[in-house]
């Protein structure tokens, strides 16, 4: 509990930090860890740390981001994810695959299709617009529809041809949930 105690205040403090970067200095925080700080103590707050890092990390914007952007970075990572796997879905079903792969690859397609074209976009809208319960629904039907994709896999022995974009999909979904659960909590 202490830790917990801890980690928050310190993720506060970061946050005040990223806010004023005359305070940061003032403090003596290189400018660089103020902005890797805040992203590192947030992503130590979700389930994959080590894809939170690199997802923010590969986004410029993440450097001037309080935890609102970093939200709305994860969100569009998820939307991107979504897509590409929605992507690799349609190729493989272009490719004229046997009659049992073609079969889940098309309900596969069509749990995507809405996912990329209505919820996900409706989700970062929300996010934008500080309707943070409606982000959490919106993100959340992505990840289970992802992961509903694979289940329809499930009785192939060969597994589904894109089980890394689902897995890739759901995880991120859950670091995304975590950083809006933050902003839930008031930070």
């Amino acid at each position: 509990m202490k830790a917990l105690v801890r980690s928050l205040l310190l993720l506060l403090l970061l946050a005040l930090l990223a806010a004023s970067p005359v305070a940061a200095r003032s403090l003596g925080f290189p400018a660089a860890w103020k902005i890797d700080g805040l992203i590192e103590q947030t992503c130590r707050l979700t389930p994959f740390y080590d894809l939170c890092l690199s997802s923010l990390k590969s986004d410029p914007t993440s450097s001037a981001a309080d935890i609102r952007g970093l939200a709305r970075i994860m969100a569009g990572s998820v939307l991107a994810s979504a897509s590409h796997t929605l992507d690799q879905i349609q190729e493989l079903l272009s490719q004229a695959p046997d009659p049992e792969t073609e079969k889940p690859l098309a309900y596969c397609a069509e749990l995507y299709i809405p996912v990329v074209k209505y919820t996900l976009p409706q989700a970062l809208d929300a996010l934008n617009k500080g309707q943070l319960g409606f982000a959490v629904y919106g993100l959340s039907d992505a990840g289970r529809e992802a992961e509903e994709c694979a289940k329809n896999f499930s009785g192939q022995g060969g597994g589904s041809p894109v089980t890394q974009g689902n897995k890739l999909v759901r995880n991120l979904v859950d670091v995304t949930l975590a950083i809006v659960k933050i902003l839930q909590k008031g930070f």
